[in-house]
Order: structure tokens, then sequence, then C-alpha cells
């Protein structure tokens, strides 16, 4: 009886062991062939750059008027007015009516400052924001510089709102910089490579990274990408991560 259970045991025994080894073999085969696979490819980051000159200006602009409680009227009126002789300076300054677009006028109440009460509503302001659009990028810089003093000798309120400078051909230059951004991923591959006596293959993998678009000699970058229109002359920078197989 009891040698019956002792072969019993032992039979139990070798089947958990013999079990365990197989497993055991798996799994090392398995890791043999992820470490083998792994070491037959390659993956480097490549990089171009790219200097551009903006060659598309918008500039937004707004002029405004304050007027009392009982005068909006009036005040539309000195607002058409003064849109009338903001267009036709405008004209003289070389802008197409393609190129310029003015909003619709906003009001806004005005208030003053109480004592008694706090603040207390006086009137409105009302303003209207325009928009020029040109491929006259130093032309719309300057006229954006001397604008405000010229037209307050006109007696119009002017402000000036900013600068956004573009590169119309960005489209275009994308497929470009990514193209010379993974010959500069094969290309440090390939030194790599040969660092350890091996040669590249096929290309595996690639995957575009954001673009960084920024002032010339500029440092900033983001994750998700940066993209500049405060200055004329921009970096353009392309990543792309890249795989290559091993031989």
């Amino acid at each position: 009886m009891n040698n019956s259970i002792t072969n019993k045991g032992l039979i139990i025994g070798s089947t958990i062991l013999g079990v365990a080894i197989v497993a055991a073999v798996s799994v090392w085969a398995y890791s043999f062939f992820a470490v083998k696979s792994l070491s037959n490819v390659i993956s480097v980051t490549g990089s171009a750059d790219k200097a551009i000159v903006s060659d598309m200006v918008k500039w937004t602009s707004s002029f405004s008027r304050n007027v009392g409680l009982n005068e909006t009227r009036e005040g539309y009126a000195m607002m058409n007015k003064d849109l009338n002789s903001l267009t036709e300076y405008f004209k003289t300054q070389g802008i197409g009516e393609k190129e310029f677009t003015a909003k619709p006028v906003m009001m806004n109440p005005s208030y003053e400052s109480s004592d008694k009460y706090g603040s207390k509503m006086v009137g409105y302001t009302l303003q209207q924001f325009v928009e020029i659009q040109s491929g006259n990028v130093s032309g719309i810089t300057k006229l954006a510089q001397d604008a405000p003093v010229k037209l307050s000798e006109l007696g119009i309120l002017f402000s000036s709102q900013g600068l956004e400078y573009y590169y119309s051909k960005f489209a275009d230059l994308k497929v470009e910089m990514l193209a010379e951004a993974t010959k500069n991923a094969k290309a440090r591959a390939e030194k790599i490579a040969e660092s350890t006596g091996s040669k590249i293959g096929f290309l595996q993998s690639a995957n575009m990274g954001v673009f960084q678009v920024t002032p010339v000699n500029s440092v900033d970058v983001s994750d998700y990408g940066y993209f500049d229109t405060s200055s004329i002359e921009k970096k353009v920078t392309s990543v792309v991560r890249a795989s290559f197989s091993l031989k």
C-alpha cells in the first residue's frame, strides 16, 4: 500500500517537474527570440532644419468712440464716418479692397467710479476691428508703425492689435522636410551600425514627430509642436523616428 502511494507521488512529482522544465525552456526560447529580434533592429531619431522668410502678414487693428447713454445713434454715425476715412487712408497706402476686412461694430457699457454708488453706467464704448491680410510683408509692417499717428491727425482713436507672419507654402515644405529628416535618420543609423560592424537593411517603420516653427536663434520648443507668428524670419525643424533592420 505504501509502495503504491510512493509510486504515485513519484509519478506526480515527475510530471510536475517535466511541465516546469518545458515551461522554462519555452520562456527561455521566447526570451531568446525576443532579444534576437530586437538585436536585429536599430531605432534612431532624425531631424532637419530650414530657415524661411514669411511671405504673408495679418494685421489686426481697431478704432473706437465713447458716447453717452442717449448718444448711440450719433455714435454709430461717427463710427461709419471713421471707417470711411480709414478705408480711404488704407487705399492711399496701396491696400486693396480684397485685403481689407471690417468686422461688425461692438458696443460695451462704460462705467464711472462713484463714492456713493461704487460705479455707475455713464455710456457706451463703440469699437470696430479691422483686419488686413497681404503678401506685402515689409509694407504692412511699416504701415502698422505709422498708422496710429497719421490716423490720430484725422481724429480717429486707432489702436494696432498686432502683426502675425505666416509662410504660405508650409504644406509643401513639410513634405520636403520629412524626407530630409528621414535621410538624416538613415545616416545616423548607418554610423551606429558601422561602429558595431553591421550594416542597415530595410526601413521597418517611420513615425513623424511634431514640427517646431520658431524665431531664428530661438530655443523654444513644445511637445505638441510650436508655431511662431511673431517673427518674419523663422526656423522650421522636423523630426522623424525611424527603425531599420540590421544585417
